[in-house]
């Protein structure tokens, strides 16, 4: 079943049967194992599952995740979420995604290496013909993609490379910068607040929540509360993220920083501050969640962290979300950045990687807002009606429906 609800679009938004039928089972799913000797000469067999959910407006754009739990289903989740990603802010890709089931911690950095290797081996025809275009995502780095472009000696081929071969400026803290401007367009346009001296709560302090926090900063508002795994870190003054960075950089985790009180997660959520944003993983916020919930805006910056009960919890609530399809598509923006960098040999310096972001990114925000009001419906199935107009009128110019 796909993650978006068709039957309510559909009352929205004419979806022709045979749109509905493409739109409800991934394109293309492959399942293969990857093989590759371990430092001490055994063999690995690690399961890889590739989906390619559409591609009626571009290529399959999605990261390569490794873990451990990695599952085929999670897979074509993340891949449908792509191809919504992409049509609602415009980026001329389609959806897809691959979970590698190996959990990387596990891994040395060569055997890593082999791994990817391994991936681009079976990989190769869709990787050079630019039939998939993957970057990096949980368990995968830079570094990870300069495999990859090593191995096709194509630059276009993949995104999230290290700027010395090929990356693009602020690639790194795009999602981040995305989720942001996403914060400063709620605080403006749905609390009718400036952003200086906004209270702001994010679980997660990876990339995303970490250059999330930066960037929040930067504009004025306090962040008062952010978490990894092991721990959350609270302050009503506003934590020194600079140094929390600094400290997360080196490797460290966010228990062992002294000097600040510290939270759980489950109390971050319900904490009482103008902003939240969940960066960490799916499902975080759930019914009951949403019921103690005290932000007045939440902002996804995770896939999928709020859970369908939960979702309808915050809309009887009347507490405004700004969806994951629109948060966090600083990064595929990013992403195609670099591609068409890559094809057209131009350069891009890291102002104009951050200026096309909020340009898409508040373009975006303010069709989403105008659908919401002219039909009194949620900010994310204002999203999803947008979207799928825009697949399925490119399915319609391509003769697929």
């Amino acid at each position: 079943m796909p993650h978006l609800n068709l039957d309510t679009i559909s009352r929205y938004l004419e979806i022709p049967p045979e749109a509905r039928k493409l739109l409800e089972r991934p394109e293309r799913t492959t399942t293969v194992n990857l093989n590759f000797h371990a430092a001490d000469g055994s063999l690995v067999i690690g399961q890889a599952h590739v989906v390619y959910y559409n591609t009626c407006r571009g290529p399959a754009k999605g990261g390569i995740r490794f873990s451990s739990g990695v599952t085929l289903t999670e897979t074509c989740l993340l891949a449908e979420l792509m191809v919504w990603k992409t049509a609602l802010t415009g980026i001329p890709f389609g959806g897809g995604k691959s979970g590698i089931c190996i959990d990387p911690h596990s891994l040395s950095r060569q055997e890593k290496i082999s791994a990817v290797k391994e991936f681009v081996h079976v990989m190769r025809d869709d990787l050079q013909n630019g039939r998939y275009v993957p970057a990096p995502d949980m368990g995968t780095g830079e570094s990870d993609m300069a495999v990859i472009f090593g191995e096709t000696h194509l630059s276009e081929s993949v995104t999230g490379k290290p700027v010395r071969i090929g990356g693009l400026p602020g690639r790194r803290e795009a999602t981040g910068r995305g989720v942001a401007t996403s914060i400063r367009l709620a605080a403006e346009q749905l609390l009718g607040s400036k952003p200086d001296g906004l209270t702001v709560a994010i679980q997660g302090f990876g990339n995303v929540g970490s250059w999330t926090a930066h960037f929040a900063q930067q504009t004025g508002m306090r962040v008062i509360a952010v978490s990894d795994l092991s721990t959350g870190l609270y302050d009503p003054n506003g934590l020194p993220i600079a140094d929390l960075m600094a400290w997360q950089n080196q490797g460290k985790l966010l228990k062992d920083f002294v000097g600040l009180s510290a939270i759980s997660n489950a109390d971050l959520l319900t904490l009482d501050a103008d902003i939240l944003v969940p960066a960490a993983c799916e499902d975080q916020i759930t019914p009951e969640i949403a019921e103690k919930l005290s932000a007045k805006v939440v902002i996804e910056a995770a896939n999928a962290p709020t859970t369908d009960q939960a979702d309808a919890v915050l809309t009887a609530r009347k507490i405004p979300l700004v969806p994951d399809i629109l948060a966090n598509s600083g990064g595929v923006i990013a992403s195609y950045v670099e591609w068409h960098k890559a094809k057209s040999g131009s350069l891009t310096d890291v102002k104009e990687t951050y200026a096309t972001i909020d340009q898409l990114i508040c373009r975006t925000f303010e069709s989403v807002r105008r659908v919401s009001s002219q039909h009194g419906v949620s900010l994310r199935l204002a999203s999803s009606i947008l979207a799928v107009d825009e697949v399925v009128g490119a399915m319609e110019a391509r003769g697929w429906i």
